[in-house]
C-alpha cells in the first residue's frame, strides 16, 4: 500500500494572512484567494489526472496546529486513509483525531517524533476542482 503520494498543502502562521497573500500574489505571482493559493499539477502515474496542493497562511493565533507549537503544518496526500491510520496506530504513531470526511476528501492528523502536527488527506480531486471553480478560484500552474 502506498502511504504518502505527494504534498497536499503547506500551512503556516503569520501576523496578517491577507497581507501575506497579497505579497505572494504581487511578488511571486500566486493566484490567491481567501484561503491561500491552489497549485494544479498532473499526477506522474497518470499524466491525464489532475492533482492539487494548497498553500495557506493562517493567523498566528490559530489553534488549528495544536497540539503542536510549531509555526507550520504540512498536508500529505495519501491513498486509503483508514487503512493507513490503522497501520500508523499499530506502529505507535500518535493520531490526534478521528478521520473526518468532506466532499473533497478525508482528513486526519498525526504527530511526528518532534511534535510537528501533520495533516493526512485522501483527496477527491474531481470534487476539489469543482469547489474551486464554484468559488472562482484560479489555480497557480
Amino acid at each position: 500500500m502506498k502511504r504518502v503520494t505527494s504534498i497536499g498543502g503547506i500551512f503556516f502562521k503569520c501576523k496578517d494572512p491577507k497581507k501575506m497573500r497579497e505579497w505572494y500574489q504581487t511578488h511571486l505571482g500566486l493566484n490567491t484567494n481567501q484561503y491561500g493559493a491552489v497549485f494544479e499539477w498532473y499526477q506522474g502515474a497518470d499524466s491525464t489526472k489532475k492533482g492539487f496542493s494548497q498553500w495557506s497562511p493562517f493567523k498566528e493565533t490559530t489553534k488549528y496546529f495544536e497540539p503542536s507549537t510549531k509555526e507550520f503544518m504540512i498536508n500529505y496526500r495519501v491513498e486509503n486513509l483508514e487503512a493507513l491510520v490503522e497501520d500508523l496506530k499499530k506502529e505507535g504513531v500518535t493520531v490526534t483525531d478521528s478521520v473526518e470526511t468532506a466532499d473533497y476528501g478525508k482528513f486526519v492528523h498525526i504527530m511526528d517524533i518532534e511534535g510537528n502536527k501533520i495533516e493526512l488527506w485522501e483527496p477527491n480531486d474531481i470534487v476539489y476542482e469543482k469547489l474551486g471553480i464554484q468559488m472562482g478560484a484560479k489555480t497557480t500552474k
